[in-house]
């Protein structure tokens, strides 16, 4: 993934595949988002990118190169973009961004970023081949 920051670019990779609002019951200790909670959702939305890809069910083998950038806030309303990078047989490296309007309001700043690996799987959860793009 390229050394980006969210001062150097605003504008995000990819599609939109999943948007929700950050809930007082996602929070840690400190008042922030949980950290684990937009890992989920970035896991989420690179299942949706990949399974669309895979024409079916897809599951995770790694996540890699996860930066945190920048807290997350209650209210904030948190938008995860995907992009296919690569496929190989059975894999489909997935490049996820997460953005975040502050409180619905204002631009958009690039919270996490990070790749994910999806496998494409049968109905007993072995690899098998992708679909042609």
């Amino acid at each position: 993934m390229p050394n980006d920051t969210a001062q150097e670019r605003a504008i995000p990779r990819g599609e939109l595949s999943l948007r929700t609002v950050a809930m007082p019951a996602d929070t840690n200790p400190a008042g922030d988002i949980f950290g684990g909670w937009i890992m989920s959702l970035m896991d989420l939305a690179a299942g949706v990118a990949a399974g669309t890809r895979a024409k079916g069910r897809v599951a995770t083998v790694a996540a890699s190169n996860l930066s945190f950038l920048r807290p997350v806030k209650v209210g904030d309303v948190v938008c995860v973009y995907t992009e296919i990078r690569k496929t190989g047989r059975t894999s489909i490296t997935v490049g996820v961004e997460t953005f975040v309007l502050r409180r619905n309001q204002g631009e958009r700043e690039k919270v996490t970023a990070g790749e994910f690996v999806m496998v494409a799987v049968d109905d007993f959860g072995t690899p098998r081949p992708l679909p042609a793009a």
